[in-house]
C-alpha cells in the first residue's frame, strides 16, 4: 500500500509547495503555497545526500564541479556526493527506502525506475512545485518519463535515444550517403565493403537495440493503454526479420554471443566498421579514440526507417526525491535540482560529456556541434511503456536478441517465448496476442 506523505512547504519561485503522493490524502500545493516564505540563497541551510549513478570516471568529475558552482550561490547547503554504480543503484535504493533508512535525499534514477519507485511510495510527488512550473521547456519524451498515474515524480536530467553513428571518411570513400531506411543501409553496407574492404555496419545483438527495427514496422513490446503484450505481434516479428535479413547481407559484421558491445565500439573507433546504431553516451569515447579521427569525422543521423517510420527508444535519467526526506530539507532539495537542471547547467554538461539536454532552451547554449546533430534523433524518439515493470522487459529481450541476431533463430517462435515470459513473470495481468 502506498504511504500517505505530508505536504512539504517550500520557499522557492514565489513559494510553491512540495507535496507527496498520498493513498488517502487530497492535499495539494495550493493549500500551502500562500503560507510559504521566501528564503535568500545565503540563508538556506541544509545537508543533502545525492546518489549519482553516472560513470564515476568519465562523468563524476563534472558533477562534482557543478556542486562547487552551486555552493557559490548556496554556501550553506552541503551536498554529500556519493557515486553509486548504476548496476547496483536500483536495488540499493529500494532496499534503503523500504527500510526507511540509508536512502539518499536525491537520486539520479534511470527513467524506467521512476514508475516503479513511485508505485512503491518511495518518491515525492512534485506537481505544483517550482520543479514542474516550466515543463514546457523540456522535451516531451523526457517529461513523459517522470510521470506515473498522471502525477509527476521526477525532473529530467539527461535524455538519450539511439541514432545512426557513421564514419564520414569511410562513407565518402565508398561514395555513399548516410542511409535513411534499412534497405538503403543494406545497399550502403555492401558498397562500403566492396570499395573499402571495411565492414559497413555493426549491429549490437541486444534487446534495446532491436527496438528501432520493431518500431520501424509499427510494433512495440507492450500496449500499456490496452494492457496487452505485443512483443510477438506481426509488426514486431516483421521488424526482427528485417534485422535478421540485414545481418546475413554483405558488409554486416557477424557479432559474437558475448561481449559484442565492446567489440562493436572497438571496431568503430578503430575505423574497421563504418556505421553502428548507438547512443550519445559513447560520444566521448569516440572523440578520444586515437584512430577514429575526432568528432569532425563523426556523423550522426536518426536511425533508418522501416516500412512505417523511423524511431528509437527514449532513455535517460531523472532527478527524484526520496519520500522519507525530512521536511526541513525541502527548500534545499528544490534549489539543488533547479540548479542542476537549468539550461545553463545542462549546456555545460552537454559540452563536457556529450550527453543530451532535456531542455529545449539548452540546445541554443551548447557549443558541442555533435549535440545539435542529435536533436533530430530526439524528435523522432519513441516513448517507452512507463509502468512499474518497465525495467524488467529487457532481460527476456536480451536473451532473445542473442538467439535472433547471432544464432538466426525463428523470429515468431522466439518472440512468442518472450511474450510467454512477460505474461508469467513481468506483466501477469496483461492480455496476449
Amino acid at each position: 500500500m502506498r504511504n500517505t506523505f505530508r505536504a512539504l512547504a517550500i520557499a522557492l519561485a514565489g513559494g510553491l509547495a512540495l507535496s507527496a503522493c498520498g493513498g488517502g490524502s487530497d492535499s495539494t500545493s495550493s493549500d500551502t503555497a500562500s503560507d510559504a516564505s521566501t528564503t535568500a540563497p545565503a540563508d538556506l541551510k541544509a545537508e543533502l545526500t545525492w546518489w549519482d549513478t553516472s560513470d564515476a570516471t568519465n562523468e563524476g568529475p563534472t558533477y562534482k564541479k557543478l556542486i562547487k558552482a552551486f555552493n557559490e550561490e548556496y554556501p550553506n547547503v552541503k551536498v554529500t556526493y556519493q557515486s553509486v554504480p548504476f548496476g547496483d543503484a536500483q536495488n540499493k535504493f529500494k532496499t534503503a527506502a523500504a527500510a526507511k533508512s540509508g536512502a539518499p535525499d536525491i537520486l539520479r534514477a534511470e527513467v524506467a525506475w521512476v514508475p516503479e519507485f513511485a508505485s512503491l511510495g518511495y518518491l515525492y510527488e512534485l506537481d505544483g512545485t517550482a520543479l514542474t512550473e516550466d515543463q514546457s521547456d523540456f522535451l516531451p519524451a523526457a517529461v513523459s518519463s517522470t510521470k506515473f498515474e498522471d502525477k509527476t515524480y521526477g525532473v529530467p536530467q539527461v535524455t538519450d535515444s539511439l541514432g545512426l553513428f557513421y564514419n564520414k571518411k569511410l562513407l565518402k570513400e565508398a561514395g555513399v550517403n548516410a542511409p535513411t531506411t534499412w534497405d538503403e543501409m543494406k545497399e550502403a553496407a555492401a558498397t562500403i565493403k566492396s570499395k573499402t574492404g571495411k565492414d559497413g555496419v555493426y549491429l549490437n545483438p541486444a534487446g534495446y537495440y532491436l527496438l528501432p527495427f520493431i518500431y520501424g514496422e509499427g510494433g512495440d513490446l507492450l500496449d500499456s493503454g490496452a494492457k496487452k503484450i505485443t512483443v510477438n505481434s506481426a509488426e514486431a516479428v516483421a521488424g526482427v526479420e528485417k534485422a535478421q535479413e540485414l545481418l546475413t547481407s554483405p558488409g554486416f559484421t557477424k557479432a559474437p554471443a558475448t561481449d559484442a558491445y565492446t567489440e562493436m565500439m572497438g571496431d568503430f573507433n578503430d575505423g574497421k566498421v563504418a556505421m553502428m546504431i548507438q547512443g550519445p553516451w559513447e560520444i566521448a569515447n569516440v572523440k578520444n579514440a586515437k584512430k577514429f579521427g575526432g568528432l569532425d569525422n563523426l556523423g550522426i543521423a536518426p536511425v533508418p526507417a522501416g516500412s512505417q517510420k523511423a524511431g528509437a527508444p527514449v532513455g535517460g535519467h531523472d532527478y527524484v526525491v526520496w519520500s522519507g526526506m525530512p521536511q526541513e530539507k525541502a527548500d534545499a532539495a528544490i534549489a539543488f535540482i533547479q540548479f542542476m537542471t537549468s539550461a545553463e547547467t545542462q549546456a555545460t554538461v552537454a559540452d563536457e560529456l556529450g550527453v543530451l539536454p532535456t531542455r529545449t532552451s539548452a540546445y541554443d547554449k551548447v557549443t558541442n556541434p555533435v549535440i545539435a546533430e542529435f536533436k533530430p534523433v530526439m524528435e523522432s524518439a519513441v516513448e517507452r511503456a512507463w509502468i512499474p515493470e518497465g525495467g524488467k522487459l529487457f532481460g527476456p529481450m536480451d536473451e532473445a536478441a542473442i538467439k535472433l541476431m547471432v544464432q538466426g533463430a525463428d523470429a515468431q517462435k522466439t518472440l512468442d517465448a518472450v511474450a510467454k515470459k512477460y505474461k508469467s513473470e513481468v506483466v501477469t495481468d496483461y492480455a496476449t496476442e
